[in-house]
């Protein structure tokens, strides 16, 4: 008997290989699928603003990449000593002005560049409903805890989403005519506005990456909310918060997104990867031993065999942490 309800995925519809640079925006799920990715090779820039819920500050996000506008001071904010920029995450806050606009321009510039080469845009949309600055109503990406009477909290409509998108990606493919777009909607529940508010925010979401998949044939869906709502529905998959996944739930995400994203040909790859990997993370008893050293010698083949075979594989920090620990 079967005791679950199985998601269909859209098995065929996505092929991404290791030569295809990716872009990561979005909550912390496209962070955990992310690191993933990043572990297994890919070529990927993952959240150059930190971590992003909503949409509007997503876009807005790749459109200040896409006009090649640096921070200025001006656009900081201090509160209680601290600098911070509204568009950006908590980790680039700083007690230092200086500090906060350098760790702000380092992940842009770093982005742009990204941005240009990507192939490969992934979105994990958090949540619809967005803060706006009361001074001047722009919608931020993070409220750094700020008074809540500094913000009106409101939800966005499908078509403001869908015509935010459909201009900024088509701008984006006119530049990059082999850019292809994967959205998943988030699989962690927003509770603060009960659970019928937190389906109500999925909800637009939901029907907003449906239009923009109709209306661009570029554009792709990842059923991650699905599998985790209807396949996954016990909350032994969730973490102590009773919102998150948990790392179990996550894995068997991930599985599922290797399924329908990567070939049988880049799985091999990601299985002979996984292999070198463990074999770098192992701590022998005796490091300066015979044995050992074989061991390392041989791992060090398969990475350059490894390399010949996809010379675009930035392996470069394995070919020197096994030349250094053969050294020693």
């Amino acid at each position: 008997m079967d005791f679950r309800t199985k998601v269909e995925l859209p098995l065929g519809q996505v092929s991404i290989g290791h030569a295809d640079p990716m872009m990561l925006w979005g909550s912390c799920f496209a962070e955990n699928i992310g690191k993933r990715l990043t572990d297994n090779k890919f070529s990927c820039d993952v959240n150059p603003f930190g971590v992003l819920y909503n949409p509007f500050s997503i876009a807005e996000a790749l459109s200040e990449l896409l006009e090649d506008k640096p921070y200025t001071a001006d656009r900081l904010l201090e509160h209680q000593g601290v600098w911070f920029s509204l568009m950006h995450h908590s980790v680039f806050s700083s007690r230092s002005q200086e500090e906060c606009l350098a760790r702000i321009n380092g992940r842009f510039n770093a982005g742009r560049v990204h941005l240009q080469q990507a192939d490969w845009l992934l979105f994990t949309w958090g949540t619809s409903r967005v803060y706006q600055w009361k001074e001047d109503g722009r919608i931020v990406g993070n409220c750094h805890k700020l008074p809540d009477h500094c913000f009106v909290r409101r939800l966005l409509s499908v078509e403001e989403i869908v015509s935010t998108y459909l201009e900024l990606l088509e701008d984006l493919h006119h530049r990059n005519p082999r850019l292809n777009v994967l959205f998943t909607v988030s699989p962690i529940r927003h509770a603060k506005d009960g659970m019928h508010g937190n389906q109500l925010n999925k909800a637009v979401l939901l029907l907003a990456v449906e239009e923009l998949c109709i209306r661009l044939p570029y554009c792709h869906y990842f059923p991650s909310y699905e599998i985790l709502m209807d396949e996954l529905r016990d909350y032994r998959f969730y973490a102590d918060d009773m919102l998150h996944p948990s790392p179990v739930a996550v894995d068997y995400i991930w599985e599922c997104f290797c399924e329908t994203c990567f070939s049988p040909a880049t799985r091999q790859i990601m299985q002979e990867w996984e292999k070198i990997r463990k074999g770098l993370e192992h701590r022998p008893f005796d490091a300066q031993s015979d044995a050992y050293q074989r061991f390392l010698s041989q791992i060090l083949l398969k990475i350059d065999a490894l390399k010949e075979k996809l010379p675009y594989l930035d392996v470069q920090n394995e070919i020197e942490l096994c030349q250094a620990l053969l050294k020693k």
